[in-house]
């Protein structure tokens, strides 16, 4: 699930400016301190990205510690201060101190139940730690929180497909209970981001994670997105899904008219497989 903490701290990194603060003429000395540590933190790990391997590890980490204090010194003075707890939890989040982030967006959440972000991030601590079951209630609630954040709803649909073992051995969810779930979530996400390719490339994808696909329908997914790739390379990749699919449909030599159009060097590999007579195809 790394993808996806990766995906919720740059978007958290935008949002937690405006967490729990309000209009700047309202603006009490604590709401102030909190959007001051969040541009600090902000700026701090997009440095560190644009540095990659030059990064100063000490200068970076005596930051990180400067910035720990500040937060741990506004919360001693504002101890029901939700907003710091959850974006202090963030910070220690990206540091990969876990165990003391769970804590800190636990005390968030008790403290104001409505914080869409913790709730999502709470699902993710709990994802990556190998609990699902124990997540989706969060990823659940954040989705009912801000039902037009594409985010969550990706977010949730990858916790339902890589977890769905988990889920069905629960027995709480039917296969067919739980393709629907995923494969909204996923179609959600994309409806409500139609710029980020990536949530639409997932969305085609989750057809094959289907016990029973669409073909019909991932043919056309895959289609409209062949129109949004910005580069031959990834169009032509997109026409190899499509190819796929229509040789799991038996129509082998549509298949191979399309096939015929992918002449990147790159994708002559993922070509050739598809190729293969029927019966290995068929396996694979």
């Amino acid at each position: 699930m790394k993808r996806i903490r990766f995906l919720t701290w740059i978007f958290a990194l935008w949002a937690f400016v405006a967490l729990g603060l309000h209009a700047a003429e309202s603006e009490s000395l604590a709401q102030r301190t909190l959007r001051q540590l969040t541009e600090r933190q902000r700026t701090l790990f997009e440095d560190a990205a644009k540095q990659g391997d030059n990064l100063e590890a000490e200068s970076f980490r005596s930051q990180v510690q400067d910035l720990s204090h500040s937060y741990e010194r506004l919360l001693q003075d504002n101890p029901k201060f939700a907003a710091a707890y959850a974006a202090y939890g963030y910070l220690l989040c990206k540091v990969d101190m876990r165990k003391q982030a769970a804590a800190l967006l636990l005390k968030a959440n008790q403290l104001d139940s409505d914080i869409p972000l913790v709730k999502n991030q709470l699902g993710n601590l709990l994802a990556e730690d190998g609990k699902p079951l124990d997540a989706l209630p969060y990823f659940l609630a954040a989705v009912k929180l801000v039902p037009n954040e594409p985010l969550y709803h990706y977010q949730l649909g990858t916790l339902l497909a890589e977890a769905r073992d988990d889920f069905l051995k629960s027995g709480s969810w039917t296969r067919p209970a739980l393709d629907r779930a995923m494969h909204e979530a996923f179609r959600r996400a994309a409806e409500l981001a139609p710029a980020r390719f990536e949530f639409g490339y997932r969305y085609a994808e989750s057809f094959y994670d289907l016990a029973t696909p669409d073909w019909d329908g991932a043919l056309k997914v895959w289609a409209a997105l062949e129109e949004k790739a910005p580069t031959p390379i990834e169009q032509q990749t997109l026409r190899l899904h499509a190819a796929n699919v229509l040789l799991k449909q038996g129509r082998a030599d549509q298949a191979k008219l399309l096939l015929n159009t992918v002449t990147e060097p790159a994708l002559q590999a993922q070509k050739q497989k598809l190729i293969a007579p029927p019966a290995e195809t068929e396996k694979k």
